[in-house]
């Protein structure tokens, strides 16, 4: 398998941390000399391995970070089943 090469340009912060060590963190990435991108992602310890995570372009983050100021706080529970489910704003 060929290696992966990477270089965090710019880290913006910790979503999440595990017991473990690993954190969810949302860097901006330069994968294999392309032109960096926003990455959220599971890192080890030193960015020695990562977990699989999602890479955006500029404007699909503008897309999300617009979806995400819409979206409920807390989603609600469907009374028929209680699976969780955002509500939709009108």
């Amino acid at each position: 398998m060929e290696n992966i090469k990477f270089d965090i340009i710019k880290h913006f912060g910790v979503i999440s941390s595990e017991k473990s060590g690993w954190q969810k963190e949302l860097n901006l990435v330069s994968w294999n000399g392309r032109a960096p991108k926003l990455d959220v992602r599971d890192w080890a310890p030193g960015h020695e391995k990562m977990g699989k995570g999602v890479t955006l372009t500029e404007s699909e983050a503008a897309a999300l970070a617009e979806l995400l100021v819409s979206a409920p706080a807390k989603p609600e529970k469907s009374p028929a089943n209680g699976e969780l489910q955002a509500s939709r704003p009108e």
